[in-house]
């Protein structure tokens, strides 16, 4: 089946929301409430996944190729929707379209973080979507707010609330320049009193699931001043319209007897009056859609999607009606591949030939003040049944088919009440020795996440700071802000969504929670962690080798703490494959005056000594080292010193720094042994300086580890590539006459094949790129590509060299960026290279994609490349270059058809 996004479209125009009639100012859909409008919301959203000491995301393997999930979805969605393509019947690019232009979003706090850190083009594109989509819908951009870090606002206590809606807006606010008008929130749990606190911070409309309404009815009017309700609980609510939702008493504590909106029956009177009473607006999506969205087949082909979009308009005249959709925006590339293209052909082709009109929330509201008011039922989310028990009972929903309990979750949810009660009163005690109004202090330490410049971080406690704080005191009060840091993020959603505590998730949250403990006890000296296993272990894990919680945090969370020593001994071993000046043996006695900084994940490392030295296999290495966490401002004096007895082997050790007179000692201790030129000898007095404690190449952080690995392994690797390559090179002729004769070749020989002409392949696009600048040696090497390209295709080999892929990709985008932005005279000879370096991948067979180069070329075609071709055609002069261009496009599979046509 053809794609309706790969249907034919004219090539040599820009994809942009279009009507076919240019409309009168009194119709203008954007300025006027007429006719259809359509909103598509992507709710995009990662939990936090950082290591809690190290900030930052550790290896993941089961998002392998990839190094996180993070990272895998970015790929797969993040990236596409911010250059979805749009094909014609060819596979050829006709558009690249923004889809964040276009679609209602909201991308929670803490995975913008990460795009900010990871892919700044990406995060750049997403901003200037909203700046884009708020210049077409009258100054109202696609971008809403979200509540910090997904926690379920219902079950959190008042402060917390506040907590999660301040950050989120001025999360927002530092992102998009403006303040937010609309805001999501987690699971859309809500109730009463999660409104008024949204109100009260300035929030205009949050979108619902239909299933969370309980009644509406036309706003009073004079005429009618008592309107009927009309009962909704079961998804009857007409989605097509906004809905005023009024702060009453009444339904803030609907059960009060001293209400005096309250019959005897306990239903809310109908004389209640709704003047002057707060209230927010309420969008609620069109749930059969939106489900079909993420459970059916619908988004596959934009066709069938703008068609079931059709469906739910309504034939009653009315003058403007709304057809909004929400779903994870991860549903679009990630859940279901490619389906980024379905959403970018119907922004730009299939909604506009309908003549609806693409439209935000708040753009929609603007237009079309709620002439209904809504009643919401007490507590609810949109992914459970059963109110907001999925994150507090055993209830069912995500039990997997109903394998495994849930029966963990509220002693989870107890456990973790319990510990952030008990970190309120350390908070509130400690605290109000150090700022002015802690809780003030609490909701503007975002300031200082959004950056933790020391500058920053200096200006942010001289303002709450209630006197000149002591070096000792600033790391106490980061400390403390830290420590509610944790407390929130260990209520994240996730932890409690799926069937089983042990799971990813369900560890994180306990890994905040622990650093929240650990901090604690720093600051006050109070430990609670006995008291919070104790409730843990009420925990039931539906896993027979954890039993319960308790044990989930002994064995999965106390194993990953990390504290100073564990990153010095990260730095020590490390430093054994940096560039340190090597020092000979007769150097012993002298230092290193220099002080050098560098840089462990959070931690600021400040080599204050470093000593190496080596006698026959045995290198040693001891050092003075200051270490400074980012985040608390702590630091540290130590000590390490490290043996390296040769391949895997690493014994490192330790201690605080004493002074200088036992440093010296140490010293001259530790290479005096290393003279004897015996591992036992030196591992003997590193112990009896050290101690017991030591770290190996199994300690260090996994990232490291994993390169040190890949260093270590090189020599035996190379050793092993010229094997194969010798045998290969003495058996040619033996596998050559297997496939003469159509044999199937011995998997012995096969594999010698493929190994030797991976490594000769890797070799030369190493040399490449060393020498692409250099025309002759870079042709040389491009010959010597086809080459291997030619062999492994008579030899059926399949090369399996992921980063000779990666390599190939720059080098092509590295090429074409040269020949868009530095023409030198040697325009002929630089696009016969790029050409031949995108066969060459193609021939290869390595998979190679072209995604960023068209993206790059694509962004050229209008600004650069379309007016040379129409300076050409006006001058009637030489086309070759232009036609070169043009050429280079369909190499890259950009449709440039029409223009390459009339040259």
């Amino acid at each position: 089946m053809t794609s309706a996004a790969e249907l034919p479209v004219s090539s040599g125009s820009r994809f942009t929301l279009h009507q076919d009639n240019q409309p009168t100012p009194d119709s203008d859909p954007l300025k006027t409430a007429t006719g259809v409008y359509v909103t598509v919301h992507g709710h995009f959203y990662q939990p936090p996944r950082e290591n809690p000491y190290l900030d930052a995301i550790e290896r993941q393997p089961s998002a392998a190729p990839f190094h996180d999930w993070n990272e895998r979805i970015h790929w797969e969605c993040y990236r596409p929707n911010a250059f979805a393509r749009v094909l014609n019947d060819r596979g050829e690019v006709v558009g690249i379209v923004n889809n964040y232009e276009y679609m209602s979003f909201n991308i929670g706090p803490t995975l913008m973080s990460w795009l900010e850190r990871h892919d700044v083009e990406v995060y750049q594109r997403i901003l200037e979507a909203d700046v884009t989509s708020s210049q077409r819908l009258q100054g109202h951009g696609n971008a809403i707010a979200q509540v910090y870090n997904h926690i379920i606002m219902p079950l959190a206590n008042e402060r917390d609330k506040y907590t999660q809606i301040r950050w989120g807006q001025e999360d927002f606010k530092s992102r998009f320049g403006r303040d937010p008008e609309g805001m999501w929130l987690a699971e859309t749990a809500v109730d009463y009193a999660t409104l008024e606190i949204l109100v009260a911070e300035g929030i205009r409309f949050v979108v619902l699931a239909p299933s969370q309404a309980q009644r509406c009815r036309l706003l009073p009017t004079k005429n009618d001043p008592h309107p009927e309700w009309h009962e909704v609980g079961g998804n009857q609510i007409d989605p097509t319209r906004p809905y005023r939702c009024y702060l009453k008493p009444s339904l803030s504590c609907p059960s009060s007897p001293l209400n005096p909106s309250v019959t005897s029956n306990g239903k809310a009177s109908k004389q209640e009056s709704t003047e002057g009473l707060p209230y927010i607006d309420i969008f609620f999506y069109d749930g059969p859609i939106s489900r079909d969205m993420g459970f059916s087949d619908v988004v596959y082909n934009s066709s069938h999607f703008a068609g079931r979009i059709g469906s739910a308009v309504r034939g009653d005249h009315r003058p403007a009606q709304l057809i909004s959709v929400a779903t994870d925006g991860e549903t679009f590339g990630h859940h279901k591949k490619g389906t980024e293209k379905t959403l970018a052909y119907a922004f730009t082709g299939e909604f506009p030939d309908h003549g609806w009109t693409v439209t935000n929330f708040a753009h929609y509201l603007s237009l079309n003040t709620p002439t209904w008011e809504v009643e919401l039922k007490p507590i609810t989310a949109w992914s459970c049944a059963h109110g907001v028990d999925r994150w507090q009972e055993d209830c069912g929903c995500g039990g997997e088919g109903g394998v495994w309990h849930q029966k963990w979750r509220r002693p989870l949810r107890n456990a973790l009440n319990w510990l952030r009660d008990q970190l309120i009163a350390v908070y509130e005690e400690q605290g109000k020795q150090l700022f002015s109004d802690p809780w003030q202090a609490r909701d503007e330490y975002i300031q200082v996440l959004r950056d933790r410049s020391p500058a920053n971080v200096s200006r942010f406690l001289g303002r709450h700071q209630n006197h000149k704080l002591t070096a000792a005191e600033q790391v106490d009060a980061l400390r403390l802000l830290e420590m509610q840091r944790h407390a929130l993020l260990m209520y994240t959603s996730c932890g409690w969504f799926f069937e089983e505590i042990s799971r990813p998730e369900g560890t994180q949250i306990l890994r905040y929670a622990s650093r929240a403990l650990e901090l604690a006890g720093d600051v006050a000296g109070v430990q609670l962690e006995k008291g919070f296993l104790k409730r843990l272990g009420l925990a039931p894990s539906n896993v027979e080798h954890f039993r319960h919680g308790g044990e989930i945090y002994r064995q999965l969370v106390l194993t990953a703490q990390i504290g100073f020593k564990q990153v010095a001994a990260h730095y020590a071993i490390t430093s054994l494959f940096t560039n340190h000046k090597n020092s000979s043996p007769q150097d012993a006695a002298n230092t290193s005056p220099h002080a050098c900084q560098n840089r462990v994940y959070c931690y600021n490392a400040n080599e204050l000594d470093y000593q190496m030295q080596r006698m026959g296999s045995l290198t040693m290495v001891v050092g003075h080292l200051k270490l400074v966490s980012e985040i608390t401002w702590e630091s540290e004096h130590l000590v390490f010193a490290v043996l390296h007895l040769g391949g895997w082997d690493f014994h490192c050790c330790i201690q605080q720094f004493t002074g200088r007179r036992d440093y010296s000692q140490l010293k001259e201790k530790l290479f005096g042994a290393l003279k004897q030129a015996s591992a036992a000898q030196c591992i003997l007095v590193m112990t009896q300086i050290f101690g017991n404690e030591t770290f190996s190449l199994q300690n260090l952080f996994a990232e490291e580890r994993h390169r040190i690995m890949r260093l270590l392994s090189q020599e035996t690797l190379s050793r092993l590539d010229q094997l194969y390559t010798q045998a290969y090179r003495d058996n040619y002729g033996v596998i050559m006459a297997f496939h003469r004769d159509e044999l199937e070749v011995p998997q012995e020989l096969q594999v010698a094949a493929e190994i030797a002409l991976g490594y000769r392949c890797m070799t030369t696009l190493r040399s490449l790129e060393q020498d692409i600048t250099e025309p002759q040696l870079s042709y040389n090497h491009i010959a010597e590509l086809e080459a291997i390209a030619t062999e492994a295709k008579h030899l059926r080999c399949r090369l399996n060299i992921p980063e000779g892929k990666q390599i190939l990709e720059q080098l092509i985008v590295r090429s074409l960026w040269n020949l868009l932005h530095e023409a030198n005279g040697s325009f002929d000879a630089d696009i016969q290279r790029l050409e031949r370096l995108i066969d060459v991948g193609y021939q290869l067979n390595l998979g190679i994609s072209l995604h960023r180069s068209q993206e790059l070329y694509f962004s050229r075609l209008h600004s650069q490349i379309l007016p040379l071709c129409l300076t050409t055609l006006a001058k009637e002069a030489d086309a070759t270059q232009s036609r070169q261009l043009l050429k280079l496009g369909q190499k890259l599979a950009v449709d440039v058809s029409m223009i390459l046509n009339k040259l």
